[in-house]
């Protein structure tokens, strides 16, 4: 039976959870930051991760589903940040959190088969919270 599976890393944009226990990093963040609360990090804060705007994870799924086959099309930008950078681009007061157990340091991501379909993402993390951020001050 023809099939294509494809995996997200961390997605965000518009309509992200912000509260409650599915709330995404990001969705979290911009709601402390709007509210002019303190950004929680979790320790060390080293732990890296690749956020994928929603609008790209959407335009790789459709050449997935389009031209893909098989397994493994892992759609995500290739970019890792760091949890404690993430937060210090909302420009935020941070405190530390203590070490949670089971927390995941890095996360491996292979993006070579949606990139075999003429997959790129569109958007960077880093460009779109300054962009809230300028939103949020104007």
């Amino acid at each position: 039976m023809p099939h294509a599976i494809a995996y997200f890393y961390n997605v965000y944009g518009p309509r992200e959870i912000s509260n409650g226990s599915y709330a995404t990093v990001i969705g979290i963040f911009k709601e402390l930051c709007q509210q002019g609360k303190s950004l929680g990090v979790v320790k060390p804060g080293t732990q890296r991760r690749n956020f994928t705007h929603v609008e790209d994870i959407v335009s790789g799924l459709i050449l997935v589903g389009d031209d893909g086959d098989g397994d493994d099309f892992g759609i995500g930008s290739e970019i890792s940040y760091s949890i404690l950078e993430v937060a210090k681009m909302f420009g935020s007061q941070i405190i530390m959190l203590p070490e949670r157990k089971g927390n995941r340091m890095n996360s491996a991501i292979d993006t070579a088969k949606v990139k075999s379909l003429s997959w790129e993402p569109k958007h960077n993390l880093s460009q779109d919270v300054k962009e809230f951020v300028s939103r949020k001050i104007n």
